[in-house]
């Protein structure tokens, strides 16, 4: 039996029930699929996809407007992603990275490194690879730690995150996620990193800008460091924007400042670009915009357009040579078993061609103006506040005391074909760098017309 003939005899009832049956979906309470209250959350089959559109067995379609969690770069089976992974398929699938090598980790890390700016000053010129984002963050901080350990500055152990951070759900990358229904329930588990206040312009007090938030934020970094850096290895930050902690955005001047605080402490820094990185900022990285480098750059999501499970750390050489001995237990002995595929390393390939190809950086200028345009209306609506937008990541916070209102929202965005899913009170929307002018607007008016039923909804659920 064919796919399309499988597909014709399949039912969103049919698949439903049998996902409910054997799959424990994720970030997500079960029972929520099954109920039929205020609080439910639908459970949505899906039979293909095609550029921005995911389309379920009976034919209803969504727009993808978070890029199925901020993976998808250029769209949904994406011909030229396609074409390069069946051409991989008959040259080799994987192969054990270590003692071994091949071409696309090769080319890839070189490519990595370039754009890094890998021929000048300190380059983050060598690549370490796993398959997920949580993975990445696990792989920066055993290297920072262990880093200073092979340096004889052994007291330097402890981590330093911002308030609001998130970073991963595997328990060392919970230790610097300060998002509380993430990381509460495992906290016996956890060694939990300090928290400095995050720069996110929504702190704002009365006559301060974006510059002004950031600069008291970095203050706050250089007092904390002042007094512990002797046991800091590291400071983690999400550059630019804290993604799961919000979507909060800010201004740029923090990361010029914690850059060259870490170096005045002799603390390393790493910038998590697993959401942020692949342009969703503006520029290809996120930290560009402040013209800095960091010691350790992890990359994840994006990356492989969308297509395959892949993370990667990107360090210097002053790292790597902290470890480069005759000794194996001074070694980096962290592994896992589809470290560097090469199926996932051309898919990667494949996606920085699209971006050197077709200018993407550039036409996403234009991109993001339309975005902008298009929910610059809501910026008057009196439960909206916080209206914000830093490249292709625009977001704005709801005023609502209703625990169900996400839900009534993204129910009200699917019921109008769109796949939006907020956090919390935050609304945000994160599309594939293909999302036509005509697109847009139909993602532009199913926000407003989703926001007006989840608050209508909400304020009669509270009479």
């Amino acid at each position: 039996m064919d796919l399309s003939s499988l597909i014709t005899q399949t039912s969103n009832t049919d698949l439903l029930q049998r996902s409910l049956n054997a799959v424990w979906h994720p970030c997500t309470q079960m029972k929520q699929h099954v109920s039929n209250d205020s609080g439910s959350l639908p459970l949505i089959p899906i039979a293909r996809a095609k550029g921005v559109w995911l389309y379920d067995f009976d034919g209803r379609r969504y727009l993808d407007g978070i890029s199925s969690w901020w993976v998808n770069l250029f769209g949904h089976c994406n011909p030229r992603i396609n074409a390069a992974l069946r051409e991989q398929l008959e040259e080799l699938e994987h192969v054990i990275l270590a003692g071994f090598t091949h071409r696309p980790v090769v080319e890839l890390s070189e490519r990595l490194s370039a754009l890094t700016g890998g021929g000048s000053g300190e380059r983050l010129g060598h690549c370490f690879y796993a398959s997920d984002g949580a993975s990445a963050t696990e792989i920066a901080l055993k290297m920072s730690f262990h880093a200073w350990r092979n340096r004889g500055r052994s007291r330097k152990q402890d981590f330093l995150c911002l308030e609001g951070s998130y970073h991963g759900e595997t328990v060392g990358a919970l230790a610097v996620t300060d998002v509380a229904i993430f990381r509460d329930a495992y906290a016996p588990l956890i060694r939990p990193a300090a928290t400095v206040p995050s720069p996110d312009a929504r702190r704002a007090e009365a006559g301060e800008s974006a510059l002004d938030v950031a600069r008291r934020a970095a203050a706050a970094l250089e007092t904390h460091l002042e007094t512990h850096h002797e046991s800091i290895a590291a400071l983690i930050v999400e550059p630019l924007i804290q993604c799961a902690g919000g979507m909060a955005m800010y201004d740029p001047d923090y990361l010029r400042r914690a850059r060259a605080l870490c170096d005045r402490f002799e603390v390393l820094l790493i910038c998590d670009e697993i959401a942020v990185g692949c342009g969703r900022t503006g520029t290809f990285f996120a930290h560009e915009q402040a013209a800095i480098k960091p010691d350790f750059l992890c990359l994840s999501k994006g990356i492989s357009g969308g297509y395959l499970p892949l993370s990667i750390v990107l360090t210097t050489d002053a790292v790597y040579g902290a470890f480069y001995e005759d000794a194996t237990a001074r070694g980096f002995l962290h592994s896992h078993s589809y470290t560097g595929n090469a199926l996932a390393c051309r898919a990667a390939l494949a996606t920085l061609d699209i971006f050197a190809d077709d200018k993407v950086l550039e036409a996403n200028q234009a991109r993001a103006e339309k975005l902008a345009a298009a929910l610059a209306p809501l910026g008057q609506h009196p439960q909206v506040k916080h209206l914000r937008q830093r490249g292709m990541i625009l977001a704005f916070d709801v005023e609502s005391a209703d625990p169900h209102f996400s839900r009534r929202f993204y129910r009200a965005a699917l019921a109008r074909e769109a796949l939006i899913r907020p956090i919390g009170n935050t609304v945000y929307l994160m599309p594939p760098y293909i999302v036509s002018d005509e697109e847009i607007a139909h993602l532009g008016q199913a926000t407003k017309e989703a926001l007006e039923e989840a608050v209508t909804e909400s304020m009669q659920a509270a009479e």
